[in-house]
């Protein structure tokens, strides 16, 4: 999730001037700090999900598929597969046990509590909203590049 959320607020900052270079893998792999072929995959889940669009030919590379005004961080969580946040047992714990027997339902309902308010919060932000606060100790770039922050 994190990763899918630094390559988006990237690809959106890097589209922000009217040189509008295509993103690359290495070019996006750089900012992460990590492989090309990392960023590969997570661009593959991202495309899947319509989040982003490849560019093929000499000059090709990654596009936003939307505004970042449009993208959640919601739609990127359900893009990677909406993993569980929290486990359960891969066994039952023991029924005959004053806790195992209550436990997995009891945590189940608080689970699923923290679920909707993670789903909540996730769905007021945008990968705009990230990219505006990631660069707020940076406010030389905005005028710098001629751009206020109202632009993301």
């Amino acid at each position: 999730m994190t990763m899918a959320v630094h390559i988006l607020t990237w690809m959106a900052f890097d589209r922000r001037g009217t040189d509008k270079e295509i993103a690359t893998s290495q070019r996006i792999a750089t900012s992460v700090n990590t492989n090309p072929v990392v960023i590969r995959r997570c661009l593959t889940e991202l495309k899947a999900a319509g989040l982003v669009e490849a560019q093929r030919g000499r000059s090709g590379g990654w596009i936003l598929a939307r505004d970042a005004t449009e993208i959640t961080l919601l739609d990127v969580y359900r893009a990677l597969g909406e993993e569980p946040i929290f486990g359960m047992y891969t066994t039952p714990p023991d029924a005959e046990c004053y806790v195992g027997h209550g436990i997995e339902a009891t945590l189940t309902g608080i689970y699923a509590e923290a679920n909707q308010a993670m789903t909540r919060v996730l769905e007021a932000k945008t990968i705009r909203d990230v990219l505006r606060e990631s660069l707020a100790d940076f406010p030389e770039l905005w005028e710098s590049q001629g751009f206020a922050p109202a632009r993301f």
